[in-house]
């Protein structure tokens, strides 16, 4: 059972061999960036484009486009995660498309069928691939991208879509400019003491993760950190609903003062830590169901790590939550001498 090295979070030699994943990290604002400035063409055409009488989004972080849009959208909406299109897609609605791997089959026979019927069509992907060549078209509004970042492409997307008047204002500089601070504040080069994410780090070091967010984004923020944790540690990590997260802690028994700290629990003896992302949008019933949370972990001595982001837009806060959860993850895997894995966790 590999022991948590804390020394390691400041050892040179340890943090080079995690480079590859903090770089990419540190890199998320620049890819943003990248992509808006590819996509000033396209996003000054889909400015022309009519409102549709439905938004239909396929590929990855459809649902995160969905979280951000359903509250304001003033058409219906959908994230469709299958192959091909609704029967009821036609040519008055609108098919957005993220394919920033080009290729994918699905994705492919998804924008075939909205061409086929006439509907409105925008694919962001890279240019030349295998969907810009067989879908693309004098009626299709390709969003090129260049980084492989399926969130940078997914921000520029929401821009593109907030300029149809379908969605909040989405600033792809601002949402980048959120990404930096997190990367300052975060750095490799801060201790534990600077460091956020190093401190949530140390406090999931022997735990059993467990993620809440109350905002809807919050709450898509916290699978995405709970799969993060997942791959850093080997452990389970559960992101879930304030009710089933009460349900856990309540059945954890307070903590037996006369434990030895220095032994390592076995995985069935893990107390658990709860992770509470907090973008400070919560209505009366969000902050409530984080004082619920916070009350049970108390009386049961569970350690909580709170991570909040509360300046900005709701895909800044969206994106500082995330990238402290993601930056945690790396240094969590890095104080269990793990491998940090290369999956882009974006």
């Amino acid at each position: 059972m590999p022991f948590f090295d804390d020394s390691l979070l400041d050892d040179r030699d340890a943090l080079a061999a995690a480079d590859p994943m903090l770089r990419r990290l540190a890199q998320a604002g620049a890819r943003i960036r990248t992509e808006a400035e590819q996509a000033t063409d396209a996003l000054a055409a889909v400015s022309e484009l009519s409102r549709p009488r439905a938004v239909i989004v396929a590929g990855a972080e459809a649902r995160l486009v969905r979280a951000l849009l359903e509250p304001t959208c003033p058409v219906p909406f959908l994230a469709w995660p299958r192959h091909g299109l609704p029967g009821w897609v036609g040519a008055l609605d609108l098919v957005v498309v993220l394919a920033t791997d080009g290729a994918d089959a699905d994705l492919i026979a998804t924008a075939h069928q909205a061409r086929r019927r006439g509907s409105q069509l925008i694919i962001a992907c890279p240019q030349p691939s295998a969907i810009a060549d067989e879908v693309g078209g004098r009626d299709t509004i390709m969003i090129p991208t260049r980084t492989g970042d399926v969130l940078a492409a997914a921000v520029v997307m929401l821009a593109a879509l907030h300029r149809m008047q379908l969605g909040p204002q989405v600033d792809p500089e601002s949402v980048a400019a959120a990404f930096d601070r997190v990367a300052e504040d975060c750095s490799p080069f801060l201790d534990v003491s600077e460091n956020p994410a190093k401190d949530i780090a140390l406090g999931l070091a022997e735990a059993q993760p467990l993620v809440w967010g109350g905002s809807v984004l919050a709450g898509r923020a916290s699978r995405r950190v709970a799969e993060a944790l997942r791959a850093a540690s080997g452990r389970i990590a559960l992101a879930a609903d304030s009710s089933e997260l009460l349900a856990v802690l309540g059945g954890v028994a307070p903590k037996d003062l006369f434990d030895d700290p220095f032994e390592d629990p076995q995985p069935e003896e893990r107390r658990p830590a709860l992770v509470i992302l907090d973008d400070g949008t919560g209505d009366q019933l969000t902050l409530r169901a984080q004082y619920a949370l916070r009350d049970v972990a108390e009386r049961a001595d569970i350690r909580v790590c709170p991570v909040t982001f509360g300046s900005g837009g709701d895909l800044d806060r969206y994106a500082g939550l995330l990238q402290t959860g993601l930056y945690a993850a790396v240094y969590l895997a890095l104080g269990l001498r793990r491998t940090v894995w290369q999956d882009d966790p974006l």
